[in-house]
């Protein structure tokens, strides 16, 4: 399994290039703002063959380059259902203050192949098996993408920390119960490749992660990643 990957644009978001191996078709997950250079550095150094683009969520440093990459290159975009108008309308996902300062004329548009993901749905694509799962707590839409011993988490866990609640349809409570359900039960030597910042393990997090320590806190952080 080849996976490679850079943190994109002035958000950091971090872009995988996911393939069964070089020369062979591949799936880009959260292609952010300003990724299509890393990418296609990925894709040459590699001789990789886009096949899909994949979101965990919709929020902008996560979609930014969606559209562009999918209609330069022909493929779908997959995306939950729940943040799928964000692709369009990216400032629904952010406070009307936030928005106004991050776009002014900018205009964004769905890709022209739009797939819908679903709770408990294997991928086949790309000589790649991925289990979608929803998670949702960040966003309403969040997923996270699972192989046999990887898991591409979004913004729902970091090394250290776990994505904020604080920005329209997040819920800290949901996003607890996100983890529990879809990260806890993994096992310890689990890779987690994060939207943001460095990889780390299911067992690191368990151990160390404090948003993660018995799952019980009264209220979640104003200001997470």
């Amino acid at each position: 399994m080849l996976i490679a990957g850079f943190p994109a644009g002035s958000f950091a978001a971090n872009c995988y290039i996911v393939a069964s191996g070089p020369g062979e078709e591949c799936l880009i997950i959260d292609p952010g703002q300003d990724a299509e250079a890393g990418i296609e550095e990925i894709v040459s150094r590699y001789r990789l063959r886009p096949a899909a683009v994949l979101a965990t969520h919709g929020h902008i440093d996560h979609i930014w380059s969606v559209a562009p990459v999918c209609d330069a290159k022909g493929i779908p975009a997959y995306i939950h259902p729940a943040d799928r108008a964000l692709l369009s309308d990216p400032a629904r996902g952010l406070s009307l203050m936030a928005g106004q300062q991050l776009f002014g004329g900018i205009t964004f548009t769905e890709p022209d192949e739009v797939l819908e993901l679903a709770d408990g749905m294997t991928l086949d694509l790309a000589g790649v098996s991925l289990v979608v799962d929803h998670a949702p707590g960040h966003t309403p839409g969040s997923v996270t993408f699972r192989l046999s011993d990887t898991m591409f988490t979004g913004d729902l866990l970091f090394a250290g920390s776990i994505g904020r609640t604080d920005l329209p349809g997040g819920d800290y409570q949901t996003i607890l119960d996100s983890l529990a359900r879809v990260c806890l039960p993994l096992p310890d030597e689990t890779f987690v490749l994060s939207g943001h910042g460095p990889q780390t393990t299911i067992g690191a997090e368990r151990a160390s992660n404090p948003f993660l320590a018995g799952l019980a806190p009264a209220s979640g952080p104003a200001r997470g990643l």
